[in-house]
Parts: C-alpha cells; sequence; structure tokens
C-alpha cells in the first residue's frame, strides 16, 4: 500500500471515529431530554430558594464539569463557588454556611473524596442536589434530590473514559443553569452588569452608560446670538450645540454645516434659531449604544443627542462608542 493509501485510510478512519464519538454523546444527550422528570423540577426548587450560594463540586473529570457549571451559574444570576472536595476534608467546608446548597457531583456515586463533604452536608442541614450516573449509589441515597443520568455508552471503546458521561453531566449543569435563569428573569440588563469586560458586555452597553450629561452638554436657547452660541459650540467641543425653547425642550441643533450655509456678515447677529435646523436626530437614554453608532456611521455625523419627554439629557459622540469597544 503506497503511503497516499495509507494516509488516506488513516483519515477515514479518524473520521469514522470521531462520527461515532459525537454520534454516542448525542444519544447520551437524548436519552437525558427525555427523562426529565419532577425531580429536575425539584432540583430546581431546592436551588432556586437558596439565600447564599450554590456551592458546586466533584472529583477529577466531573470536578472539571463541576468548575464549569458553577461559572455558568456565577454568570447567569445564580450566586456558585466551586470547593474541592479533597481540600473540603482539610478546612474548606468552612466555605459552606446553611445558607448555601450544595451541588455534587460523582458519575459512579461512590466518590470516595466527596464523603466529608456529603457527610457535613447532612450533619449541618444543608440542602444537597446530586447528579451521578448510578441509581441506588450512596450519593443518590445521601441526596436530597437526585438527578440520574441516563445508561449511555461512554465514546471510549473500552468504555471506561469519562466522555458521554461527562458531556451528558455538563448539558444537564448548563439546563439547571439556565432554567434558574428564566425563572428570575434574568435579563440583558442583569447580564451586562455581570460581563462588563469582553465583547458580550460591550453588546449591551448603553448609550446612558457612555453619554456626557449636566454641564458638559453643548445647549443654547433659541434667543441667543449667534455669536454667544459659537462661544458655546465651541467650548464644548463637540462640533454642534443644541437648542432648547423656554421650556427646555430640544428644537433643533446646530452644526458646522448650518454655519456654513448661513455663512455672511450678519451671522454673529442673528439668533440661534434662524440658524439652527429643526428635529434633529436623538436618541433614548436606553438605546443600545450600538444601535447609536449604527445610527451615526447610517447619517455621517459624529454626535447625537439623548432625550427624555422632549428634553436632552446628554449627548454621545462616536468617539465614547470607539473608546467603549463598541465598533
Amino acid at each position: 500500500m503506497t503511503i497516499a493509501a495509507q494516509s488516506l485510510n488513516r483519515a477515514t478512519d479518524d473520521l469514522a471515529v470521531a462520527r461515532r464519538v459525537l454520534e454516542l454523546e448525542g444519544k447520551g444527550l437524548a436519552l437525558l431530554a427525555a427523562g426529565l422528570d419532577g425531580r429536575f423540577v425539584a432540583a430546581l426548587d431546592v436551588l432556586g430558594r437558596t439565600f447564599g450560594r450554590v456551592v458546586v463540586t466533584g472529583m477529577g473529570k466531573s470536578g472539571h464539569i463541576a468548575r464549569k457549571i458553577a461559572a455558568t451559574l456565577g454568570s447567569t444570576g445564580t450566586p456558585a463557588q466551586f470547593v474541592h472536595p479533597g481540600e473540603a476534608s482539610h478546612g474548606d467546608l468552612g466555605n459552606i454556611t446553611r445558607d448555601d446548597a450544595v451541588l455534587a457531583l460523582s458519575n459512579s456515586g461512590e466518590t470516595p473524596e466527596l464523603a466529608d463533604l456529603v457527610a457535613y452536608t447532612r450533619l449541618r442541614t444543608i440542602p444537597l442536589v446530586g447528579i451521578t450516573g448510578r441509581a441506588g449509589s450512596s450519593l443518590d441515597r445521601a441526596a436530597d434530590v437526585a438527578l440520574v443520568l441516563p445508561e449511555a455508552s461512554e465514546a471510549c471503546p473500552m468504555d471506561l473514559a469519562p466522555t458521554t458521561s461527562s458531556t451528558v453531566m455538563l448539558a444537564l449543569g448548563d439546563a439547571i443553569a439556565v432554567a434558574l435563569l428564566e425563572r428570575r428573569g434574568f435579563s440583558k440588563e442583569d447580564f451586562h452588569q455581570l460581563h462588563p469586560g469582553g465583547q458580550l458586555g460591550r453588546r449591551f452597553v448603553k448609550v446612558t452608560d457612555i453619554m456626557h450629561a449636566g454641564d458638559e452638554v453643548p445647549l443654547a436657547p433659541a434667543s441667543m446670538r449667534m455669536g454667544d452660541a459659537l462661544l458655546v459650540m465651541t467650548a464644548k467641543s463637540f462640533g454642534c450645540v443644541g437648542i432648547v425653547d423656554g421650556d427646555g425642550r430640544l428644537v433643533g441643533i446646530i452644526t458646522d454645516g448650518d454655519l456654513r450655509r448661513n455663512m455672511g456678515a450678519d451671522l454673529l447677529a442673528k439668533d440661534a434659531g434662524a440658524v439652527m435646523t429643526r428635529q434633529p436626530r436623538t436618541v433614548a437614554p436606553a438605546l443600545l449604544a450600538a444601535q447609536a453608532l449604527a445610527l451615526m456611521n447610517e447619517r455621517a455625523i459624529t454626535s447625537l443627542f439623548v432625550v427624555a419627554d422632549d428634553r436632552p439629557v446628554g449627548i454621545v459622540h462616536i468617539h465614547d462608542c470607539l473608546r467603549a469597544g463598541i465598533a
């Protein structure tokens, strides 16, 4: 057999292995979804009424999954932390209080390192939710609510290495986190508060988060002479000035373009109301900054007044969006 033929056969075999792994794990997930019942709801009830944190724990591969579940819970509005079961026996049990609930993961349900932590929850009457692959196991019997994973073959050809079981366990953790999220009505705004950094957080930055307000906003009454309005426009450095009526409502805007269109010997003697462009484009404080940026790009403008009840409460410049990492 030529080297090229050997390489082709190896590639074919590799793809077959990969497909088999994914198909087996997919079957495990399908069995998990089909087998969900009232115990899942009961587990949500336990975790949802926790005043403190959900302490997630597990050993080995289950420990890695537990860390990810804790991170997902925390980032979606359910305070959570990972406690290593081995360290728990050497002092970290002090991190678990009566206000907490424990979510313990063990595929066998007999992980010896979990014994002290599980016993501590029983002694202190701390709610315990177990996720295990074996009904009737020690964890299944000890837990207030036990979620038993479906019987499914590991993707490992020896049916030994945690593959399907860890995938199913991770997916069940995601299901718990998202169900708790929806129970409490966790919103995009809540998500942004917990993710102020990174691209996910930047997607939910609002205009009010980055706008200039108060004395920074360039405003002038319609009756102000243009000579004075130009001084306001220059001092505020936005390249524009908003024109307000006697009730403080925004009725117009003066930009560099308006100055060019009204250029003449009498410009400085005119009232701002005679030079302004009426009905300027504005945005609401709650608008996403990304939407404001898109509007500025569409209109080929660099600033937008932020208005509430027809009154200017701020101004946002295209550079403010760029500094916030919105692009």
